[in-house]
């Protein structure tokens, strides 16, 4: 399910239909060459958006610059799909996406199970 460079992952049509039952997320990031500190910012700021949709990020994690993977992993926690919802059409949110654009090269985020 990877969603290539500037658009913004088609979330609601990539989860199975969950009702209002809890929505577990894992996303990785890969930076455009040259832009991990600007992939860093623009997370940094949207993701501090998630609680107030009732959200939580449980973990996120960056890599040591090596190989080919994510520069960045991240698991979330929202309480229904409607508090997803919410958090994507945040204005203020929204309002970054060409922040996202500059920074970000490639999304893939998919529905998970915290064990």
């Amino acid at each position: 399910m990877a969603d290539e460079h500037a658009a913004e992952p088609p979330v609601r049509s990539r989860l199975s239909r969950m009702g209002d039952d809890e929505v577990l997320l894992c996303c990785l990031l890969w930076a455009v060459d040259g832009q991990r500190s600007a992939l860093t910012a623009y997370e940094d700021a949207v993701l501090a958006l998630i609680p107030e949709h009732g959200g939580e990020v449980v973990q996120r994690a960056s890599r040591d610059g090596s190989g080919e993977h994510p520069d960045e992993v991240q698991l979330c926690r929202f309480p229904s799909q409607s508090a997803l919802d919410s958090y994507l059409a945040d204005p203020r949110r929204t309002a970054l996406a060409t922040q996202r654009d500059v920074a970000i090269a490639r999304t893939e985020l998919f529905p998970v199970r915290f064990r």
